[in-house]
Formats: structure tokens, sequence, C-alpha cells
């Protein structure tokens, strides 16, 4: 393990973060703090969850702080104990500005997209969900602003055509490893040039990724296929696009979509009838071809292959999609 004399305390909650932490660690910057969310209550019996990142720091011994308030001032003089040289964040709420200030090489996040394109909090799904062929991450320096930073260090990565976000998002987990090295090395030994996003992509329309809400979720059955399909994979296996199934009685039923295909084929179906053999396949007609679903997931229920949901379900008479 190579030595550097850079001290880092690490902000991260989930899984995405404990990759990079773990990157930083074997690389073997010091990690004189890692910084989580408080344990929330999870399940039906709402005992206390801890994050990810928790269970990684206390497995190799680092410093955790679980503050509950980032402005708080013991947690403040806490920070500013530690002596770090740098701030690395990755999947966290927002820093105070009296703690993003607090380091003399100061705080860098590491972003899933290549700024200044896709700022925000859902960068992975909506660029799926845009039909976006390239993708990538982004390390910048925290500012005032969310995501508006002077960029560090980036790399770009290609989505696939049928790639979904649960995929690319494992992919840049992994890709951000390195990324995030690189930077840290770079201001450690003070190679770093920040770069003023507006000089990245000067006179072109940005793009943004604010979080989802339901209402993103919910399948539109009359845009275009291609949409349809990117929404489809752009919002799987989480949060999971879905649409209502109607019976001949008007009984209306949510189902979550995880993915599919679609063909374009000219037919005499009207638009959003559900076609079943009720053995292996589902699909939904559409004004310009069909959508064949491969895999889905019912109220209360695990995500089955068409083939295995059928096994238990039976479509009796004339059935819609809304």
């Amino acid at each position: 393990m190579t030595k550097h004399d850079t001290k880092v305390v690490f902000f991260g909650t989930p899984e995405f973060a404990v990759a990079q932490l773990d990157a930083i660690y074997h690389a073997g910057f010091p990690v004189v703090g890692v910084v989580t969310a408080a344990d929330k209550p999870a399940g039906r019996g709402k005992k206390l969850s801890a994050s990810a990142v928790k269970h990684y720091a206390h497995s190799n011994d680092l410093p955790l702080f679980q503050p509950e308030k980032l402005k708080d001032a013991h947690f403040i003089s806490q920070l500013k104990a530690l002596g770090a040289d740098v701030f690395v964040v990755v999947a966290f709420r927002m820093l105070p500005q009296e703690v993003w200030q607090m380091p003399p090489k100061g705080t860098f996040n590491l972003h899933a997209s290549l700024l200044p394109q896709y700022r925000g909090a859902a960068p992975i799904n909506r660029a799926i969900m845009n039909g976006e062929t390239e993708s990538g991450l982004t390390t910048f320096l925290i500012n005032e602003e969310i995501d508006t930073g002077h960029i560090l260090v980036q790399t770009p990565l290609a989505i696939g055509p049928d790639e979904n976000a649960g995929s690319l998002h494992d992919r840049m987990m992994q890709a951000g490893r390195s990324l995030v090295v690189q930077t840290l090395e770079m201001i450690g030994t003070g190679r770093a040039k920040p770069v003023q996003q507006q000089e990245v992509l000067p006179n072109t329309p940005l793009k943004q990724a604010p979080k989802l809400f339901r209402d993103d979720c919910r399948i539109n059955w009359q845009l275009p296929l291609q949409d349809i399909h990117n929404q489809i994979r752009g919002l799987s296996p989480y949060p999971a696009a879905f649409t209502q199934l109607q019976d001949e009685a008007g009984e209306q039923y949510e189902v979550k979509i995880l993915a599919g295909r679609f063909e374009l084929l000219q037919h005499s179906h009207p638009p959003q009838l559900l076609i079943t053999d009720n053995r292996k396949t589902i699909k939904i007609s559409h004004v310009k071809g069909f959508y064949h679903i491969d895999f889905l997931k019912y109220p209360g229920k695990k995500t089955m292959h068409t083939t295995e949901f059928l096994n238990g379900f039976t479509f009796d008479g004339r059935w819609l999609v809304s």
C-alpha cells in the first residue's frame, strides 16, 4: 500500500460511497474521520439501521461521526481537531459553508454525470430516461451552489442501448474508485487545476437531474415507444416505472415494469390493450407497435419474469393499461 501525506475526512452514506472510501483507504491515504448519516428506523419492526458507510468504518477501525446536525458546534470542533487536509463527499447531503470551507486543500464531491450536464439528485436515472448514449463521472470542488463548483477530473462512460440505471450505477461505482484516488493524488501534489464549469460546455443548453417523484415514474403510453423504453430502464430497478392495469369491471391494479423491449410494427389492435397468452408473454399495444414486458413487480410481490408471474396470475377478459 502506497503511503500518502494528505489527510482525508470522508462524507458518505450508501454502498456507492463505500466503494470510494475503500479505494481511498487502500490507496494509502490516512482517513482521519468518516461522517455518515445517523442510524434510522427501517423495516416492519422499525429497528435502527446503520448505513453501509458506517459498517465499513467499523470494520476498518476508522473514526466515525454521525451528527444529527452538521452545524452543531460540538461536531464542528471535532472536525477541526482532526486536522484534515481535504474533505471528500460521495452521496451525502449538502454541507454547510463552515464545513466545506474548513480543510486547507478544499472539499470535493464525486458526481455521477459529466458536469455541468445533469446537476441534481438523479443524474443516472435522468440521463437514461433522456436517451443519452454517454454519461460519466466528475470530481469538483464544492461551493455555495449545488453541483456548480470548479471541475477537477472527469471520465466519460458509454451507456448501452438497453442498459438500466442499476447497471450504470454499478459501473460508475467502480469507475469512481480510480477517479477519486486520482483527484486526491493531484490535490496532494499540487497538480490539480480546477476549471470553471462554464468553460467546459460553452453555449450548450444544460440538462438538469432533479429528484424523482411519483409522477416521473408513471408511464405515459401515448409517448413514443423509445421514450417509454428509456423511462422504464432509467427507473429500473428503483424506484421503477409503473402503470395501471384495468380489468373489464373497471378495477385497477398497479404494476411496476422493470424491463422490457419494444417492437415497431403495424397492427389492428387498439392502443393500450394488454395482450397475453397467459403462459409466457405479456405485451402492451401501442399506436406504433408493442411493448413486450420481460420483468415486472406486482404490489407486495418480488420482481418476477413474465413467465413466473403468469404462473400465479391469469388475465381474464379484456384488460387495458393507463
